[in-house]
């Protein structure tokens, strides 16, 4: 899904609004480590790739500062699992 994925930094969450329903993944940051916490996507623009893309740019951020990943909700985990060439970001702590 090509799609315009924005940081929220004060939230704590990478954001986009999909037909005026806003979709998150939120996340914890510390130091250089990011902790994904949990993505939603309502039912109402479910199934269109959103939450591969909320996740693809957390993973994309993450690359481009030094971070770090905790995949902490299991959709993470299984978007990292599919996309290998993510896995070189994932915590060793």
């Amino acid at each position: 899904m090509d799609v315009n994925v924005e940081r929220n930094e004060v939230a704590n969450r990478f954001e986009i609004v999909v037909d005026d329903v806003l979709c998150v993944l939120e996340y914890r940051l510390d130091g250089n480590v990011l902790t994904i916490l949990h993505t939603r996507v309502p039912d109402a623009v479910g199934g269109r790739g959103i939450a591969g893309a909320l996740t693809k740019a957390a993973l994309e951020a993450a690359r481009r500062e030094g971070w770090r990943v905790v995949p902490a909700c299991a959709y993470s985990v299984t978007y990292i699992e599919r996309h290998p060439q993510y896995q070189d970001l994932l915590s060793r702590a």
